[in-house]
C-alpha cells in the first residue's frame, strides 16, 4: 500500500485536472442560471456580470495578488499547483459554454449540484496540495495554523460577498445561489481534514 500522504506527479496532475474540470463545469451551470457564488470565483462572477467581461480572464486576474501569500505560507509546490488549477479553470470555463448548454435546469437542483460539484472539485485540489486561489489559500492557511475549518472561513467570506450580490441580482436568485454556496462549504467542512490531505 502506498503512503497516503504522498502522491506521484501523475496522481497530482490527474487530481488537478479533475478538480479544475469539475469546477469549470459548475461555473457553466452557475452562469447559465444567473447565479453568484462565493470566494474569488464569486468576486470574478460579480465583476463579469457588472462589466460584461469574460469570467475566465477576470478569475485569473483576481487571483494574482494571492500567489505571494500562497508561496510565503504554503510553499512553492502549493503555489505552482494552485496557479495551474486556476489557469485550467480560467481556460476551461471560457470554452465550455460553447460545448454544453441546458434547455431547462431547475434552480433548486442546479444550486445543489453546483455545490456538490464545486465541493468535489475543491476536495480533489486540496487532496493534491492545491486550491483555487484567493480565499482558498487564506482558508487553508488558517486551518493549518489554527485548526479553524477551511469551509467555515469560506462561508464567512461568502456571506459578505452575497450581501454585495444583492445589489446586482434579485433576492430569489441570490437565495438560490446561497443554497449552492452552503452545500459547497458544508461538503468541505464535513470532509476536509488536515490529517487526511497533504498541503503541498
Amino acid at each position: 500500500m502506498t503512503d497516503p500522504h504522498h502522491h506521484s506527479p501523475v496522481e497530482d496532475a490527474q487530481g488537478i485536472v479533475y478538480g479544475a474540470g469539475m469546477a469549470a463545469f459548475a461555473i457553466v451551470m452557475l452562469t447559465q442560471l444567473g447565479f453568484v457564488t462565493g470566494q474569488t470565483a464569486g468576486l470574478a462572477i460579480l465583476i463579469s456580470y457588472a462589466t460584461g467581461w469574460g469570467f475566465g480572464p477576470v478569475f485569473f486576474a483576481v487571483n494574482l495578488p494571492f500567489y505571494w501569500l500562497g508561496y510565503r505560507r504554503m510553499g512553492w509546490r502549493f503555489t505552482l499547483k494552485t496557479f495551474a488549477a486556476v489557469g485550467l479553470v480560467s481556460l476551461l470555463s471560457s470554452y465550455m459554454p460553447h460545448w454544453v448548454e441546458f434547455a431547462y435546469l431547475h434552480p433548486a437542483l442546479g444550486a445543489v449540484m453546483i455545490g456538490f460539484m464545486s465541493g468535489s472539485a475543491l476536495l480533489a485540489l486540496f487532496r493534491h496540495g492545491a486550491s483555487l486561489g484567493g480565499v482558498g489559500i487564506v482558508a487553508l492557511y488558517l486551518q493549518d495554523r489554527t485548526g479553524f475549518r477551511a469551509g467555515w472561513t469560506q462561508l464567512i467570506f461568502d456571506a459578505c460577498l452575497f450581501s454585495v450580490a444583492l445589489m446586482l441580482r434579485d433576492v430569489q436568485t441570490v437565495a438560490w445561489s446561497f443554497l449552492g454556496a452552503l452545500v459547497l462549504n458544508l461538503v468541505i467542512a464535513l470532509n476536509h481534514r488536515r490529517d487526511r490531505y497533504i498541503a503541498a
